[in-house]
């Protein structure tokens, strides 16, 4: 039987990531950037060749993980000032790919993803006249990322759906 048949695909809107600047630990949860229209990770590793009488031998070296995203700006957004100032810095940022398609068996609200540290080694804004302004990041990632549950707020749930609200007056 061919299980493939009936996989279902993962949307982009339901991978999501957090982020926290690592010196904020004690006092900060990670936050996720609003308006994310894409995200991406790659992992590559360069190999040595020796020819030898047989045949090459290939001998792989380190992998190198980095991080990209796009977002478009948000009105009062402060997470990219803090990336922005981390990376003039040189401090460690934390972040997390969580698949909001697959919960986790430890409890509520967690959800299976990988965890990262690394740096911000690009950032870009740019602001055409006609489009909204856009933001754009590179990190570089120390290691690999290390799986895990994460724990996602039903607040950082909600930038992957809407969640249902009542016709009822929600303030006091």
């Amino acid at each position: 039987m061919n299980l493939q048949l009936f996989a279902e695909a993962v949307k982009g809107s339901k991978m999501i990531y957090l982020y926290r600047i690592l010196e904020e630990a004690a006092s900060s949860d990670a936050v996720a950037i609003m308006f994310s229209t894409e995200d991406s990770i790659s992992m590559s590793k360069d190999a040595d060749t020796t020819a030898t009488k047989d045949g090459a031998i290939r001998t792989p070296g380190e992998m190198e993980v980095e991080k990209t995203g796009t977002s478009i700006l948000a009105k009062g957004d402060t997470m990219y000032a803090k990336l922005v100032k981390a990376m003039k810095e040189d401090k460690l940022i934390e972040i997390w790919e969580v698949n909001l398609e697959e919960p986790a068996a430890t409890g509520e609200n967690k959800f299976k993803g990988t965890y990262f540290q690394g740096y911000l080694t690009e950032f870009e804004k740019t602001s055409s006249a006609e489009d909204f302004v856009e933001c754009s990041t590179t990190f570089g990632i120390n290691g690999a990322g290390v799986e895990g549950d994460v724990t996602v707020s039903a607040e950082q749930q909600e930038i992957a759906a809407y969640v249902f609200a009542d016709t009822t007056k929600t303030g006091a």
